[in-house]
């Protein structure tokens, strides 16, 4: 008997294989349409291209995976309104392909820098997204905790508050007086040129005008435009009198709004969200931050996980 057989499938979808001098047998059931578009079938090695650097899923994360990847072992291993945990998640792929394809997830990180990119993410692909983040500080003391253990996890956590991108990229070490960084874009500005701005985060007890002062002097030396102070504690009148004698950026997108070049900005007041930073509201600010993801146009909803 050879070995050559063929395959036939029938009006209802089952496939039959018909070997020389045999009988023929049922194989699996496949529907017609299946095997018409189903192509080449998948392999044990999944050739998904890398995110490179201009690809317009990348958020600036160095060790970003392509969503594609994500959905498809989550679709492979799983099934809707199971449970996906992913206990170093990094951007949130993982937890972005799980709500997308209608799974509950749990994502954990040891990285504030992390969780406040995932926060945005999500907020931004998923619109009316509800979810829970525990361990971050919800008020003053809860911040005043983390500075004392960990001031350069406070340091990435006070960042957030502004959208803010870590100026060290997690990296520890003498920061010159610069913390995070905010980028804009003046939509009609001639030079077309992304706008700096400077966080300087302060978790300690002692804050003084010479600190303001610093800011600065470091706010010109880089050529930025405006010096956020974000500070744990209250900053005195001379500090907030040395803010103002910095003056203004005059913006060409905005002529009858001054944006003062110092802010300072405290922790408590933006934790109650009585304050926000004072900068230009245009459509590019925070694109060379940390960029936005790409709106989902059908998100799932996550139920109520226990």
């Amino acid at each position: 008997m050879s070995n050559r057989h063929d395959v036939l499938v029938d009006e209802n979808g089952i496939e039959y294989i018909w070997t020389d001098g045999g009988k023929p047998g049922e194989r699996y059931k496949r529907l017609v349409e299946d095997v018409i578009s189903a192509g080449k079938p998948i392999d044990s090695v999944w050739n998904i291209p890398l995110l490179n650097a201009a690809s317009n899923e990348r958020l600036g994360y160095p060790t970003q995976k392509p969503l594609a990847l994500l959905e498809r072992i989550v679709k492979a291993s799983s099934n809707e309104n199971d449970v996906i945990l992913d206990p170093f998640c990094g951007c949130g792929t993982a937890v972005h392909a799980a709500h997308k394809l209608g799974r509950q997830w749990i994502g954990i990180d040891i990285t504030h820098l992390a969780i406040a990119l995932i926060e945005k993410r999500l907020k931004d692909a998923f619109k009316g997204i509800k979810f829970e983040v525990h361990g971050t500080p919800k008020d003053l003391d809860g911040a005043r905790d983390l500075a004392n253990r960990d001031k350069y996890q406070f340091q990435y956590w006070a960042c957030s508050l502004v959208n803010a991108r870590p100026a060290q990229n997690k990296k520890k070490g003498a920061d010159g007086g610069i913390d995070g960084l905010i980028f804009f874009q003046d939509q009609i500005d001639s030079e077309n040129a992304a706008k700096k701005v400077i966080v300087s985060v302060k978790g300690g007890e002692n804050v003084s005008v010479a600190m303001v002062r610093e800011l600065g002097h470091v706010v010109a030396s880089e050529k930025a435009v405006i010096g956020l102070f974000v500070t744990l504690k209250e900053p005195t009148k001379p500090m907030q009198t040395e803010a103002v004698k910095a003056g203004y950026y005059e913006s060409p997108s905005f002529p009858d709004k001054q944006f003062p070049k110092l802010q300072i900005l405290t922790v408590e007041d933006l934790l109650k969200g009585s304050v926000q930073a004072n900068l230009p509201p245009d459509l590019a600010q925070g694109v060379h931050t940390f960029k936005k993801a790409k709106k989902e146009k059908k998100a799932s909803n996550q139920g109520v996980l226990f």
